[in-house]
């Protein structure tokens, strides 16, 4: 008896109390998509609902010689999307940036003014992204007086399709208005950039629930080190001693800020484990974006067409996964409920289209050491102007830590700089012998 009562019991429960075990299921749903964990394998599990059938009909197409034997009105479509229309071309000469003006294109009072709006345009597109950043993630909204609570928004993975479609946008209009290099890579090899550069925007939205803006863009700061591992990995590059010597130092520095750091009231301020795994996937996927880019950059491409294809299967995964999880209806009921939520999702997108479009102008009028400086500028501001606005706690160790940091940095832009002028310097000489 007690053994057939033991088997009958959920039996009958479930066909008396329906509605206490639906509302025990979601209880316990809602509770596994607190955990980042899991959140991160849905949406994986979503954009594979997308890369494994892509893959299959690029084997198929591939595998069938498809090139040679197709035709029909999908031709141009699938060449493009499988098989592109040129081969690369090696080098990577002019292909990502528009050539330079050195100081005979205008006067220095020109170069100058364009070098303040440059700067301008760096610095105030990407110090609003970042403040707006920590005030979407670690803030609620609808709290009308300081007892309410309010309520947080949680899916970084609309954030992310938020900038990726204003960015597309923008990048496309940009292609339809200025003149463009006949593009040539297949399609289908901005997906990998793609994938790994929406998996790091999410970690990096993400992390803010567990980390503070400091300590993330110091870490973003470090990702030099694991930048120059995937190198060697998936470009198979070699590099300087001054290289291996300034990663150390900012290893050393970043060490010396996450040790000293002491927790504070706001959970913002505290650095927990799930904070630094995340930050380890940033920083991964992060790496692996810029070196699969720049072996792109070896077709015959405008860095806008870049930012046009990545962009483009980043809203095709990102919306294809919230609309599978049903996220993106919450995300935008969530929208109309607060309107300066609304506001800061739709500015935060400006903000990043606008800082892509100053980093291409940037590095084609001045070069990627001039731009390197601003930004490193900018990451030190941005750690100053988090610490003022939101009340993050500095010790004089972790302050220490800081400069550490941005001392390599900067001696990384010296060491360039200098090794750049020497080899030009060289060259002349060695076309005389």
């Amino acid at each position: 008896m007690p053994s057939f009562s033991w088997r009958v019991w959920p039996a009958l429960v479930l066909l008396l109390l329906p509605s206490a075990v639906a509302a025990e299921e979601s209880s316990l749903l809602e509770g596994w998509h607190d955990v980042w964990l899991f959140r991160f394998l849905i949406n994986v599990l979503g954009y594979s609902t997308i890369i494994i059938p892509g893959y299959f009909l690029i084997s198929y197409f591939k595998r069938t010689n498809y090139l040679e034997t197709g035709s029909g009105i999908c031709f141009p479509l699938i060449k493009t999307c499988v098989f592109g229309s040129e081969a690369k071309t090696g080098l990577l000469d002019d292909v990502s940036v528009a050539p330079r003006n050195e100081g005979d294109s205008g006067s220095s009072v020109k170069q100058v003014v364009k070098l303040i709006f440059c700067a301008a345009g760096l610095q105030v597109s990407y110090l609003t992204w970042g403040v707006l950043q920590e005030r979407v993630m670690t803030r609620s909204y609808g709290a009308k007086t300081p007892e309410e609570e309010g309520e947080k928004f949680t899916d970084s993975q609309f954030l992310v399709f938020m900038n990726r479609i204003l960015a597309l946008t923008v990048s496309g209009l940009w292609c339809l208005m200025f003149k463009q290099p006949r593009h040539g890579a297949p399609m289908y090899k901005y997906s990998f950039a793609s994938l790994s550069n929406i998996m790091s925007s999410w970690c990096q939205y993400e992390a803010l629930k567990y980390i503070s803006f400091p300590t993330q863009v110091l870490a973003k700061a470090s990702k030099v080190i694991p930048v120059m591992l995937m190198g060697k990995i998936v470009s198979h590059k070699s590099y300087e001693y001054w290289e291996y010597f300034t990663a150390v130092l900012i290893s050393l520095g970043v060490s010396m800020f996450l040790l000293s750091s002491t927790p504070s009231k706001h959970p913002s301020n505290v650095t927990t484990f799930s904070g630094v795994v995340i930050l380890i996937g940033y920083i991964v996927f992060d790496s692996f974006t810029s070196n699969w880019q720049d072996n792109l950059f070896k077709y015959k491409m405008s860095s806008v067409q870049m930012m046009f294809g990545v962009n483009l299967f980043s809203c095709l995964f990102t919306v294809g996964s919230l609309l599978e999880q049903g996220a993106f209806f919450d995300s935008v009921a969530f929208m109309t409920r607060h309107s300066e939520f609304a506001f800061h999702a739709v500015l935060l997108s400006v903000c990043s289209a606008c800082g892509q479009l100053f980093i291409f102008y940037t590095i084609s009028q001045f070069g990627a050491a001039v731009f390197t400086i601003i930004m490193t500028l900018r990451q030190a501001i941005a750690i100053l102007l988090s610490c003022f606005l939101y009340g993050h706690a500095v010790t004089m160790v972790g302050g220490f830590g800081v400069a550490v940091v941005f001392l390599a940095l900067f001696l990384r832009v010296y060491a360039r700089s200098r090794m750049k002028s020497g080899r030009r310097l060289a060259l002349p000489l060695g076309q005389k012998v």
